[in-house]
Formats: C-alpha cells, sequence, structure tokens
C-alpha cells in the first residue's frame, strides 16, 4: 500500500475501495455535521444511520440528497440518541459512532457505561489527532488532546500501541514517534522524561516491533532536522517524526489549537479504545475538519481485533 500523505489521497483511496463504513451518528443536526455527513456519502465510503429530534430531519441535506444511503431514528433528548447509538454498535449494525451536536460528556457517559458500553474491560480511552499543513511534507498524527489528563507509563505505551496501528493503516511501515518535552533532556522535575526513557529501552529491545521511537525531544527537533544539527543533537527521529506523544492534554490541546488556528492546519482525529472508532470533534469544529476525522475512522479498525 502506497504511504498516504494527505487528506485528499486518503479520500481518494477511501473511494478506489467501493466500501461504505455503516455510521450512527448521534444528534447530526448542525451544518458542519451535516456538510461532512453529505460528502462522506457522495464519495461512497459511507452509509449512515442518524439518531436524533424528528424536528431535525427536515433541515438535514443528506437526508433529502441520499434517503437509499441513509436511516433515521428519533428520540426525544441527546441522552436517549447516544444510548441509542451505543446499542446499535453493540448490535453489529454500526462500524463507527459518531458525535455531533451533543455534549461530549453525554456522549462519552454511554461509551463508558461498565455495563452496556463499548470500551472493553482493560483497555484505555485516548485520542488519535492527524493533521495536514503546507509547512510539513506528510501527515502527522499526536496524542493525547483530549482525553487522559497526564498518562502513566501504561497509557503511553498503549497511547503508542494505537498509533503505531493507525500508521500501518495510512500504509506508513517503519513509524517515527516522538516523546515530546520542552527540553531534550530527562529530569526528575518533569516524570514524563523518566517515563520517556522506559519506553525508550522497551522500542531498542523490540517490543512494540519494526518501529523508531526516540525522547525527550521538542516539536522542532522532532519535525526538523536542521534544528537538531544546530543543538547538536543526534536523533534516530532526524526531525522526520510521523506520531508526536506529549506529555499532557494541556500541551496536546495547546498544539491542536494553536497550529489550527495560526498555521490553518487541516485536523482529524478519532478515539480509540472502543470495539469501533468514535469521531468526536468539537462542537465549533469546521465541516471539513469533521469529514476528514469522519474519513480516517473509515480507514482505522481497532488494534486489538
Amino acid at each position: 500500500m502506497e504511504v498516504i500523505r494527505s487528506f485528499a489521497q486518503l479520500t481518494r483511496h477511501l473511494e478506489t475501495l467501493q466500501v461504505r463504513k455503516r455510521v450512527v451518528v448521534v444528534c447530526p443536526q448542525d451544518p458542519h455535521t451535516d456538510y461532512a455527513l453529505n460528502r462522506a456519502v457522495e464519495k461512497g465510503f459511507a452509509e449512515l444511520i442518524l439518531i436524533s429530534n424528528p424536528a431535525a430531519w427536515r433541515r438535514f441535506r443528506v437526508v433529502r440528497d441520499y434517503p437509499e444511503h441513509v436511516r433515521t431514528l428519533s428520540v426525544k433528548d441527546p441522552d436517549e440518541a447516544a444510548r441509542q447509538a451505543v446499542g446499535v454498535v453493540k448490535a453489529g449494525q454500526a462500524d463507527i459512532l459518531m458525535k455531533g451536536i451533543i455534549n461530549t460528556d453525554n456522549l462519552l457517559h454511554a461509551i463508558l457505561d461498565h455495563e452496556k458500553g463499548l470500551l472493553p474491560k482493560g483497555k484505555i480511552l485516548t485520542h488519535l489527532a492527524v493533521m495536514e499543513t503546507p509547512t510539513y511534507e506528510k501527515l502527522l498524527f499526536f496524542s493525547d488532546a483530549a482525553v487522559i489528563p497526564r498518562p502513566t507509563l501504561q497509557q503511553r505505551i498503549e497511547m503508542i500501541w494505537y498509533a503505531i496501528h493507525t500508521c500501518r493503516e495510512f500504509g506508513i511501515r517503519r513509524p517515527r514517534i516522538a516523546l515530546i518535552h520542552c527540553t531534550e533532556k530527562v529530569s526528575a522535575k518533569f516524570p514524563h522524561s523518566l517515563d520517556y526513557v522506559n519506553i525508550v529501552e522497551l522500542a531498542e529491545g523490540g517490543e512494540f516491533g519494526d518501529v523508531i521511537i526516540d525522547g525527550p525531544l521538542d516539536v522542532r527537533t522532532a519535525c526538523e532536522a536542521v534544528s537538531g544539527d544546530i543543538k547538536g543533537i543526534v536523533s534516530p527521529i532526524n526531525g522526520k517524526a510521523d506520531v508526536l506523544i506529549f506529555p499532557n492534554i494541556e500541551s496536546a490541546n495547546a498544539f491542536y489549537k494553536s497550529v489550527s488556528l495560526f498555521a490553518r492546519a487541516e485536523m482529524a482525529g478519532v478515539l480509540q479504545g472502543p470495539v469501533c472508532p468514535v469521531v468526536l470533534p468539537s462542537r465549533s469544529d469546521s465541516g471539513l475538519s469533521k469529514y476528514y476525522s469522519l474519513a480516517m475512522a473509515c480507514l482505522t479498525t481497532p488494534s486489538w481485533k
């Protein structure tokens, strides 16, 4: 498989597969979600189950334009919509769950329900984003900007496994994973930098298979070879990172918001860990970002299946 290096290449690849993934969408009545769903159905890689209140359907373009690829379920409130969507996945009737205009906490409450939810015992819930910007030669994945406040060592290891699996589905056979810090120095003042030492040792011992992992590195050193040369830092990442693993949610989220605002980066992201990919955009994300997130989910399968 050819390496997917842009969102345009991703959507073209999905079109060539000629497979429609079944997507159940919770409260999809905002125009940005409508745009994303309409475009995914038009391009031939999605069919939909939409769950919301009955008043929403007459405003929804995808319902009018593609009735043969859309089924609607009417409910009274968002919490019931979330529960029904989880039930649809559990019954094997959908491959992907997508958030519309529902509050994230309400949706996660249904996904994480111990008896009826979608997260298998022993699995962690984490968020993997991917960005495309004109200043970088390929897609850049990063984690976790949305779910885990301060990952433990074991959570970081799971995050890395999810990222490796997703990279390989994008055709990246030997992912370069940078463990991000504000400096390249290990210090007990920053416990995550000590975790990085352990992770690098595991990688060097073959724990993660054919992958390059190094850190601590700062973002610029991880993504620009000349910065490492100037600093005299020798790293196998060599300024060509495919994945950035951030120390905490504050740094990852600030990175996410900064590059999308100031660098005009296009973004996509999914939740990983549940029995199916979960598209969990911000309610303020653009229609294009939601479309790319759905495309990412259509290419992604749970790493443990």
